[in-house]
């Protein structure tokens, strides 16, 4: 919990003078007992420290109330923009994800991308050797739908770049986040976990996905094969250093399901919300509480 204005806090410190008034009130409690015959075998004992307790855990929480108290809270973000940074790196042609890696991605995230409110702005980075911006973030489906068909495997993977490029297509004031899906290990340019921290000092969420299995294979032109695997320690490190998760696909269905799942994440934001008026109604909650008790117990409001 943080205070927007903690200096407010000093307030606090009439919680002794209330712990003090409630002394004076105890010191008169044979003389209400008295009054009230009734009443003094309620008056006796722990219960009858109830209802000034719980006044002043009230008083605690109106004074807390006034430095105006922030607590980080999952909100739907107002101003949304989703990149989808896809790796096109020759690996992806490997098909131990049926039809082929590549293939699975885009169909996936063709279905991502329909499953999106229409607020949602959706751009696509590619990246091999080096990244691009193929589509700049709009709300029109249909071309970014047609842009993620359009993909096709090169050579290098650049995870650094992607992420890179991924941040430069987001407006600075507008929430946004990154899903970076991937085979491979970084080959290019600047190094993924630099790059997560430019999207961190951001505010802005890198969700990565590995796809691909410990099995995958490429076939080159001089006849012999290579096996393809994928930096899981990165990534993973990658999405914790940005306040977001990383996923491992190894089939199609996994890569649908796990898309399915960004749908709600990305849409979503940790944000530090002020609190102080819940703080002030379970006050007010309480306050009642020591006043019915009072009544009940002592005939009068204490």
């Amino acid at each position: 919990m943080h205070f927007i204005w903690p200096h407010s806090l000093w307030l606090l410190l009439l919680v002794p003078a209330i712990a003090a008034g409630y002394r004076r009130m105890s010191s008169g409690k044979g003389r209400a007992a008295a009054r009230h015959p009734g009443l003094a075998l309620a008056t006796r004992g722990a219960a009858c420290h109830v209802p000034p307790a719980l006044f002043a855990f009230a008083m605690v929480l109106l004074l807390t109330a006034t430095a105006r108290p922030t607590a980080p809270m999952v909100m739907p973000t107002q101003a949304r923009t989703v990149i989808l940074a896809i790796d096109v790196s020759g690996s992806m042609n490997a098909d131990d994800v049926w039809p082929s890696r590549l293939a699975a991605a885009q169909s996936a995230a063709r279905a991502f991308v329909n499953a999106l409110p229409d607020s949602v702005r959706v751009g696509v980075v590619a990246f091999s050797e080096d990244a691009r911006l193929v589509q700049p973030p709009v709300e029109n489906r249909e071309d970014v739908l047609f842009v993620i068909a359009s993909l096709q495997a090169q050579h290098g993977t650049a995870i650094g770049r992607g992420i890179l490029v991924s941040l430069e297509a987001i407006d600075k004031d507008i929430p946004g986040a990154v899903i970076l899906l991937t085979d491979g290990q970084n080959s290019h340019g600047l190094e993924p976990a630099e790059a997560a921290r430019a999207a961190a000092a951001r505010g802005v969420r890198i969700y990565t996905v590995g796809v691909g299995t410990p099995y995958g294979q490429i076939h080159h032109e001089q006849g012999w094969r290579q096996t393809v695997g994928i930096d899981e320690e990165a990534l993973m490190g990658i999405a914790e250093q940005t306040g977001a998760e990383y996923f491992y696909a190894s089939s199609a269905p996994d890569l649908y399901r796990i898309y399915a799942n960004l749908g709600s994440k990305v849409v979503l934001a940790t944000i530090p919300t002020e609190i102080g008026a819940f703080l002030c109604a379970l006050a007010a909650l309480l306050a009642i509480a020591s006043a019915a008790l009072s009544l009940v117990w002592f005939g009068r409001v204490v």
